[in-house]
């Protein structure tokens, strides 16, 4: 575990902002929340920032962020520098789109497919016995 007397990662805006996207904007998105926060502390905490809290308020306030993702700040809180762990960003979507990228979903979108399937043979579970078995019965006629 990494302390705050070891060296500083080197991880720029770019993947402070891309963290963000990933950890907290599509999660959001795909819950259809329309406001959601973020707490620099926790950005710093997984990314082991420790001494690059000014980075992570900057990364994740910028006009870039937002646009990328479309959301609007509404709210900042903690010290007024603005440069603290205590330091929560609250964004609100400014569309209610889903995310571009299709394969962020997939599982999701692909659960309960075949589910009218299964309840015609009987299950998933007796599907798979019939299948194991018509498997074993293959092998024996070859």
């Amino acid at each position: 575990m990494q302390t705050m007397n070891e060296p500083a990662k080197k991880i720029g805006a770019d993947e402070i902002r891309d963290y963000g996207t990933r950890t907290f904007v599509i999660p959001a998105r795909q819950k259809g929340q329309k406001r959601f926060s973020i707490r620099v502390g926790d950005v710093v905490r997984e990314l082991r920032l420790y001494r690059s809290i000014p980075a992570v308020c900057s990364a994740l306030k910028t006009q870039e962020f937002q646009r990328e993702n479309h959301l609007k700040l509404v709210d900042a809180t903690g010290p007024k520098s603005g440069l603290s762990t205590t330091v929560v960003f609250t964004y609100e979507f400014v569309d209610q789109e889903r995310p571009s990228d299709g394969s962020v979903d997939a599982w999701s979108r692909l659960r309960g497919a075949l589910k009218e399937v299964f309840a015609e043979l009987g299950g998933g579970e007796a599907y798979l016995r019939a299948e194991r078995s018509n498997f074993n019965t293959r092998e024996e006629r070859e």
